[in-house]
């Protein structure tokens, strides 16, 4: 059991590190397009290929959203960013919490 605890307990810290990243990349992405960077630069060409996955998911949800700015600002990054951090708050917690309960558990006999 206390193994199962600690493969929980790293799986929420790493889930958590992934989440804070994501949601870096997300806000950096943003930036980009603000300083209207180097579509050819590498580093460039990877944030806007790691985060368009997750913001072609939203892609439904993009043009409710834009209608709120009259078209000219896109609130889908924000509201990805968002969904990150109630992922990060609520499931890495969750997972925390659930190993913390299994460690007792054990502990209790």
């Amino acid at each position: 059991m206390i193994i199962l605890a600690n493969f929980l307990s790293a799986l929420a810290s790493v889930l958590s590190v992934i989440l804070t990243t994501l949601i870096i990349l997300v806000t950096v992405r943003v930036v980009l397009s603000w300083v209207n960077a180097d579509p050819y630069n590498p580093i460039v060409r990877f944030i806007i290929a790691s985060t368009d996955p997750m913001l072609r998911l939203l892609g439904p949800l993009r043009h409710k959203l834009n209608s709120l700015g009259g078209g000219r600002i896109d609130w889908s990054p924000l509201v990805l960013v968002l969904i990150l951090i109630f992922l990060q708050s609520f499931l890495v917690q969750v997972l925390a919490d659930y190993a913390y309960s299994i460690r007792l558990a054990a502990l209790r006999g």
